[in-house]
């Protein structure tokens, strides 16, 4: 292999990140939510759907066009996703010029979030291929770029907002969108079958640990570490966009805070869903990822039966924040956990397939948060039924934690025997 025709795997890496940061300003949506439902004049929560058609489009497009994503390679579906949302975005100005709310669902629920689905598998597969020594870190570092996206966009929206109106705002962000995803998929690629990175060629002394399996994604739904993984992830992503979705109300009746302080602090829970996105997987390369898992659920089995019972603001808050760092760490861990399970034969295919969780996770967490508040007015109660659903999370993570020990016991003694 002439490894000097080789691709700067830090700079796949950051192709990865401008593709992530682009796609993930989805979560800077609650900015445009007043402009647009002024135009329409609608209530802020018919405008939310755009969103919530988005995030199900995403699951279920990463899910059904997983398998298309590996067999095509990355810079056609980076390209693909680069249109896709680009002319989402671009239509969604059309929309509000038009003042069509069914256009506006089409655009930017619809057709923005196929662009989501295939943005977000596209990179994360390809880096899993070209850093199978720092999976944690690397897929870390591109879903990392999806969690800072509203801290970077949300400010952009709001000046051009105010600036130039809100149908040229979104032109503005469709060409802004565009241009980046498709610059980023012009230099990601796939590394050449076999690769390792340099200090990681056979017969240099370093071993990068074996995958337990590689296999397809029909294979993988056929095994029972993907239903505990799916499992896992729905009820992470659930009880997280629980408490996300909750967090102003929550801090304004247990802190006594105004809505303006617990809107700020709502800011800095992006800063902690980011930051806990590139800590948590980097860590995950160290601790071993079902021991990651492991930590989250035990920390919020405990944090969500006692957070209603805190009356002290800086414990309150250090909580809280671990809480969103789990919930971003849950999502960057993921595929390189994948990787581990079942190698990168079709890992974008599997990634897909898991997400399926995220879009089922987003409407049903809040729902069990908004039923249970209403029917029982206990925050105590609330957040009660969300530690018990990490309680089922912990024992299906005790279980991986079998799973994997024994399939790698198999694997040591198919390769000593070999």
């Amino acid at each position: 292999m002439n490894t000097q025709k080789l691709k700067n795997r830090w700079l796949i890496a950051a192709s990865a990140v401008g593709i992530h940061i682009s796609i993930g300003s989805v979560y800077a949506y609650s900015v445009m939510t007043n402009p647009v439902k002024d135009i329409f004049s609608v209530e802020g929560s018919t405008v939310k759907w755009a969103f919530k058609i988005a995030i199900l489009l995403l699951g279920f497009s990463a899910a059904f066009l997983g398998r298309w994503v590996e067999k095509v390679g990355p810079k056609v579906s980076g390209t693909a996703a680069g249109l896709f949302y680009g002319i989402g975005i671009l239509g969604s100005g059309m929309a509000v010029q038009l003042e069509s709310l069914p256009l506006f669902f089409l655009c930017y629920g619809v057709i923005g979030g196929i662009g989501l689905g295939l943005g977000y598998i596209t990179p994360v597969s390809t880096l899993v291929k070209w850093f199978p020594d720092r999976r944690g870190l690397a897929t870390g570092m591109a879903i990392m770029g999806f969690g800072f996206a509203a801290l970077i966009f949300g400010p952009i929206m709001q000046s051009l907002f105010d600036a130039v109106g809100v149908s040229n705002a979104f032109y503005i962000l469709g060409v802004i969108y565009m241009v980046l995803i498709l610059a980023s998929a012009r230099y990601i690629e796939k590394p050449p079958e076999g690769y390792l990175p340099e200090g990681f060629q056979k017969g240099e002394g370093k071993n990068i640990k074996a995958d337990m399996a590689n296999i397809d994604a029909s294979t993988a739904l056929r095994t029972t570490r993907f239903y505990y993984i799916w499992v896992m992830m729905f009820i992470n992503i659930a009880c997280g966009i629980a408490i996300i979705s909750a967090a102003s109300p929550m801090m304004q009746e247990k802190l006594n805070y105004t809505p303006m302080e617990a809107a700020a602090i709502v800011g800095l829970i992006g800063v902690f869903n980011g930051l806990g996105r590139i800590l948590w997987s980097t860590l995950s390369d160290y601790l071993g990822r079902s021991n990651t898992y492991i930590v989250f659920f035990v920390f919020q089995i405990l944090a969500f039966y006692f957070l209603p019972k805190i009356s002290m603001e800086l414990t309150f808050l250090v909580v809280l924040f671990t809480v969103i760092t789990m919930y971003g760490g849950g999502f960057s861990t993921l595929p390189a956990f994948l990787g581990d399970l079942f190698g990168t034969k079709q890992l974008g295919a599997i990634h897909g397939l898991v997400l399926t969780a995220w879009a089922l996770a987003g409407v049903v967490g809040p729902t069990i948060y908004d039923v249970v508040k209403s029917a029982t007015g206990s925050l105590d109660t609330t957040l009660m039924v969300f530690a018990g659903l990490f309680l089922v999370a912990f024992a299906i993570a005790l279980l991986m934690k079998r799973e994997v020990a024994n399939a790698y016991k198999k694997l040591d003694k198919r390769l000593r025997f070999a």
